[in-house]
C-alpha cells in the first residue's frame, strides 16, 4: 500500500432514497462502485438537492463500512460548486474532477494506485483503458450508460402507472445492443476457435462460474461446468486471471484458411462485449432497479430476454454480490428467459434510436462549388472583419518559461506558431475583460491559452475545463511552477461544466466542441473568444443540427451544409493555393452560419483572420459579444 495520499473529497448529490437506492442514480452507481472495488480513499459527502435531509435517514440507507457526510451546496469548494455532481477534488485544492465516467474512472484508478494488486479493478477500464472514456456528446455507448439509461429509469419510477406501462426506448436500446455482434482486440482467433468448437461439437467443460461461485466467490476457485458457450469461457477467464482456454490446441488447415468474413461473429456476454467492465457496474444499479419496479407491476419481461441474460451473469461476477449486500441492493433472482416472439423483436427494433442521427451522407462526390455558387445566388459569401490589433503582440522573451507554450515541449517552429496564436486570443479577451471577471478556457489542453491570460490579467480568476487528464495534470504543473492563485482545473466534459462566468475562450476546439462552447456562452451571456478547428469532425448530434442559423437552414440541406464542413478541412500547407483558397472560404461560411445563429440570441459577433494566417491551417477566430 501507498503511505501519504493525499485526502480527496468526494461530493454525490442527494435528492430522495427510493426503496433500496439512493438518488439521482449516478450517486447510487458512484456508491456501488466504492463498494465493490472496497475503496475507503475518498471522503464521501452527501448534498441535498432540496431541503435539508437528516443524518439518521442517509446513515440507515447506507449501512455498512461506508462512512458518509451532509454537506449543503453553499458549502461546497468553489471549484465544485461550478459542476454537476458527482464530482472529486484533493482537499484544499483546485483541481476538480466532475461527472459520472470520469469520477468513475478516477476512483477505480486511485484504487490501483493504493493496491497495485488489484489488477482486477484495473481491468475494469477495458482495453486500452479507455471504457467510458469518451465524452458523452461523441460517445453514443457513453451518453447510453452515463445519461440515458439512469435518466430513463428514474423518470420510469416516478412516472403515474398509466405512463409507464411501456419499456423506456433507452432499455430497448441497451437490448439491442446487446445483441449486437461483439468486436474485441483479436476477436479473429477466438472467433477461429469459435468456428472449429462448432464444427467438432466440443463439449468438453470449461472454467465458468457456477452457484458454488456467486457468493464469496475469489480468483481461482471456479467450478467445471459444460460451456454455456466459448464467449463465456473466454470472458470468466479473463475475468478470474487465468489463461484463457484454447478450445482445440491446434487450428485445422479449413480453419485457417476461412475467410475472416465467414467466420462465426461473436455474442456479448456483459455490456460492452465479452468482458467485464465498469460499464456493468454503471447499468447494474439503474437496470436492478427497473426490474425490481416492473415485477412489481407484474411486467412482463419478454421484450428483454438478453437483458435478463446479462443481469443474472453480472450477479456472478465475484465480489457484485457483497457490493451488491453492502448498498442494501436485494438482487433479483430472474427466470430464464426465451427470446421474444418474432412481432415482439420487431415492434423493439423498430423504436426510434434517439442516439442514431441521419449522418449517412459522410462521403460526397463531387466538390463544394455548387454548394458555394447556391449560396451567392442568395447573396451570402464569407465575411471576414478586419482585425481590430493586428501587430499586437506579448513580449514572450520577458515571460517566464511556464507561460510559454514552448515549455510543453514542441519544436520551435510550432512553439512560434502557437505564440501568434495566442497572440490573437488574448488581444481579443483583453479589449474585453475587466477586474473581477471569470474567463473560462473551455478545452483547455495543456492550459497554453489559460495560464497565459491567468498570469497576464492577476485581477481576474480563470478556470480551465479539460476532459483529457494528463493534458489538465500537466496544466496544473505549469501553474503550480509560476504560483499562480487565480486559476482552477476542471476535469470534465463540457456537459458537466454549469458556473458563471463572464468570458469563454477556445483554442481549436474541435469539430462540435466549438458549438458546445457557444451554447455555454449564450446561456451565461458571456463573450466569447473561439478559434474552431476539424471542421471535418462536424456532424448531426443529439444536441446540435446543422446548418445552425436560420439564413443557411432555408438555403442548405444537411448534406450540402457538410460538403462545406468537409472541405472547410483542406486548408494545409502542403496543398495546392487555390484549394486551400477554397478551404478558406468553406471555414468562413461554416463560422458565418454559428455567427448568425448567435446573433439570433441578441449577440454581436464577427468572423476574424488570425494574424499573420501563416499560425495555423485553421485560422479562423470568433468574437461575440451579447448586446
Amino acid at each position: 500500500m501507498k503511505d501519504s495520499v493525499a485526502e480527496e473529497h468526494l461530493y454525490l448529490a442527494f435528492s430522495h432514497q427510493y426503496r433500496d437506492s439512493i438518488f439521482p442514480l449516478h450517486t447510487s452507481i458512484s456508491l456501488f462502485l466504492l463498494s465493490y472495488c472496497d475503496c475507503k480513499l475518498f471522503k464521501v459527502f452527501l448534498v441535498p438537492t432540496g431541503e435539508d435531509v437528516g443524518d439518521q435517514c442517509v446513515a440507515k440507507n447506507l449501512a455498512g463500512d461506508l462512512e458518509v457526510h451532509l454537506i449543503s451546496r453553499c458549502q461546497l469548494p468553489v471549484v465544485v460548486q461550478s459542476c454537476s455532481l458527482p464530482a472529486v477534488v484533493v482537499k484544499d485544492d483546485k483541481f476538480c474532477r466532475a461527472g459520472l465516467s470520469v469520477v468513475l474512472r478516477h476512483i477505480i484508478q486511485k484504487t490501483f494506485e493504493a493496491d497495485p494488486s488489484k489488477k482486477d479493478i484495473l481491468e475494469l477500464l477495458g482495453f486500452k483503458k479507455t471504457c467510458l472514456k469518451a465524452c458523452a456528446e461523441v460517445s453514443q455507448w457513453t451518453r447510453l450508460c452515463e445519461i440515458s439509461i439512469p435518466l430513463a429509469v428514474e423518470r420510469f419510477l416516478t412516472a403515474s402507472p398509466e405512463h409507464c406501462q411501456a419499456i423506456p426506448p433507452d432499455i430497448l436500446q441497451l437490448e439491442r445492443k446487446l445483441g449486437e455482434p461483439v468486436r474485441v482486440h483479436n476477436d479473429d482467433k477466438i472467433r477461429r476457435q469459435k468456428l472449429q468448437q462448432q464444427k467438432a461439437g466440443a463439449k468438453a467443460a470449461v472454467p465458468v462460474l457456477g452457484k458454488e461461485a456467486t457468493e464469496e466467490s475469489k480468483p481461482g476457485e471456479v467450478s467445471e461446468h459444460p460451456p454455456t458457450s466459448l464467449e463465456l469461457s473466454v470472458a470468466f477467464s479473463k475475468l478470474l486471471a487465468q489463461e484463457a482456454p484454447n478450445a482445440i490446441n491446434r487450428e485445422a488447415p479449413h480453419i485457417r484458411r476461412t475467410k475472416t468474413s465467414d467466420l462465426p461473429l461473436l455474442d456479448h456476454v456483459f455490456a460492452e462485449g465479452l468482458y467485464f467492465t465498469v460499464a456493468d457496474l454503471v447499468l447494474l444499479p439503474c437496470i436492478h432497479q427497473f426490474l425490481v419496479s416492473s415485477k412489481k407491476q407484474g411486467k412482463n419481461l419478454v421484450n428483454l430476454p438478453l437483458i435478463s441474460s446479462w443481469y443474472r451473469r453480472v450477479q456472478e461476477v465475484p465480489g457484485v454480490k457483497k457490493a451488491a449486500g453492502k448498498c442494501n441492493m436485494e438482487l433479483l433472482q430472474l427466470p430464464e428467459l426465451m427470446s421474444a416472439p418474432e412481432e415482439q423483436l420487431q415492434d423493439s427494433s423498430s423504436v426510434p434510436d434517439e442516439l442514431e442521427e441521419d449522418n449517412d451522407d459522410s462521403h460526397f462526390i463531387g466538390g463544394p462549388r455548387p454548394t458555394m455558387t447556391k449560396l451567392m445566388e442568395n447573396g451570402i459569401e464569407a465575411k471576414f472583419s478586419p482585425h481590430p490589433c493586428p501587430s499586437w503582440t506579448l513580449d514572450w522573451t520577458s515571460l517566464p518559461s511556464a507561460v510559454s507554450p514552448g515549455e510543453g515541449k514542441m519544436s520551435r517552429d510550432r512553439a512560434l506558431r502557437k505564440q501568434q496564436q495566442l497572440n490573437n486570443l488574448v488581444a481579443a479577451v483583453t479589449k474585453l475583460a475587466k477586474p473581477g471577471d471569470v474567463i473560462v478556457d473551455f478545452c483547455s489542453g495543456g492550459g497554453h491559452v489559460g495560464i497565459v491570460l491567468a498570469y497576464m490579467m492577476p485581477s481576474c480568476q480563470v478556470v480551465l475545463i479539460e476532459n483529457k487528464e494528463l493534458s489538465l495534470i500537466r496544466a496544473k504543473d505549469r501553474s503550480d511552477e509560476l504560483g499562480l492563485n487565480n486559476i482552477w482545473f476542471i476535469q470534465a466534459n463540457l456537459d458537466y461544466f454549469n458556473g458563471t462566468f463572464n468570458i469563454g475562450v477556445a483554442l481549436h476546439a474541435c469539430g462540435v466542441a466549438t458549438d458546445m462552447v457557444i451554447e455555454h456562452c449564450l446561456r451565461a451571456r458571456a463573450a466569447f473568444v473561439i478559434s474552431p478547428c476539424c471542421y471535418g469532425f462536424i456532424q448531426n448530434t443529439v444536441k446540435f443540427k446543422y446548418p445552425r442559423s436560420h439564413q443557411f437552414k432555408e438555403i442548405l440541406s444537411y448534406k450540402e451544409h457538410m460538403i462545406l464542413c468537409r472541405f472547410a478541412d483542406q486548408t494545409a500547407v502542403q496543398l495546392p493555393p487555390e484549394r486551400r483558397l477554397i478551404g478558406k472560404q468553406c471555414m468562413g461560411l461554416v463560422d458565418l452560419d454559428r455567427a448568425w445563429a448567435a446573433e439570433e440570441h441578441n449577440y454581436s459577433v464577427q468572423v476574424i483572420s488570425m494574424e499573420p494566417e501563416s499560425c495555423s491551417p485553421k485560422n479562423n477566430m470568433l468574437v461575440g459579444i451579447p448586446a
